[in-house]
């Protein structure tokens, strides 16, 4: 049976009504229950730049676009995007007036919370093999809503937050599991898949992003062969692993540009390239413009690469 629009409408805009009270401006504010942020803007931007860790975002009012590697993703009150691993994104909010102000939530969640409800509820079985991306938007239907806007609410009563936030988001990790693209979200849970051993090889590309890559020693670290490593990969994140790392070093030289004003060439050995020239050619085919460019564009724009 097919849900109402209006009364899916009508619980879009008691959300928004929520987020709007709690978030006041704009910007990204966070909440007496630490893992939801209220979000807020006015105007619309230009891309930022991120690693968008594992997180249910919906949006209540406006329209935001995100670009994974070469796929564009575009959602907006009528969908909720889900990501479920560390994946560097580009994110622009594109519709937004101070009229209508962007008004979105972001549920932070960890892996293990999945592996929680999936043990308790049997959800595992069933499930296919075929690894699947780790983002994917999806359309929202009213359980789901209704469960996002009692968590919102218990910000009203932050007494209530400690007995009843982890319930109600159990719920909701729970409605998403259950959802048409639950297997995308379970798949990083189910112990052996090839989605959680490429997990393992995500963190440690993260935490030696400035190291060269040596797949051969990824494979083995997952027990995989290189070429079903790079498949598998792929699958997931969009891109190969080189390519997942040249973007994890390239967002985290510009992080630094920013925040240290410290020289171009000094911040690409740092984030581990050997060519100053490289790095200023792969900086600029990434972000628009060669470093010391793209610093002062920045500036004075104001633009803070706030997540």
């Amino acid at each position: 049976m097919l849900e109402s629009v209006d009364l899916i409408s009508h619980k879009q805009a008691e959300l928004a009504e929520l987020l709007d009270r709690f978030s006041g401006e704009d910007g990204i504010h966070s909440t007496a229950i630490p893992s939801l942020y209220c979000i807020r803007s006015s105007n619309v931007t230009e891309p930022i730049y991120r690693v968008h860790e594992p997180a249910l975002c919906i949006i209540a009012q406006g329209a935001k676009e995100l670009i994974l590697a070469q796929e564009s993703y575009r959602y907006g009150p009528s969908d909720y995007l889900v990501v479920s691993v560390d994946l560097p994104v580009s994110g622009q909010i594109i519709e937004a007036s101070s009229e209508a102000p962007y008004l979105c939530l972001r549920l932070d969640f960890e892996p293990n919370q999945v592996v929680e409800i999936i043990e308790e509820s049997g959800l595992g079985t069933g499930t296919t093999g075929e690894t699947k991306r780790g983002l994917f938007v999806s359309q929202t239907n009213s359980s789901l809503l209704d469960a996002v806007i009692r968590l919102v609410r218990l910000l009203e009563t932050p007494e209530d937050v400690p007995a009843l936030a982890p319930l109600v988001i159990r719920e909701i990790l729970y409605r998403i599991l259950k959802g048409q693209q639950g297997d995308a979200l379970k798949q990083i849970a189910m112990t052996g898949s090839s989605a959680y051993r490429i997990v393992k090889v995500i963190e440690r590309i993260k935490r030696n992003y400035d190291q060269s890559l040596r797949i051969e020693e990824l494979a083995e670290l997952v027990n995989m062969s290189a070429s079903s490593l790079h498949r598998h990969f792929k699958d997931v994140t969009a891109m190969s692993p080189l390519q997942y790392q040249k973007q994890i070093r390239l967002q985290e030289a510009r992080r630094l540009l920013l925040s240290e004003s410290a020289d171009a060439a000094d911040v690409g050995f740092r984030v581990g390239y050997e060519s100053p020239s490289q790095f200023s050619r792969e900086y600029a085919r990434m972000f628009g413009l060669p470093p010391i460019g793209d610093m002062k564009r920045l500036r004075m724009s104001g633009e803070q690469q706030s997540v």
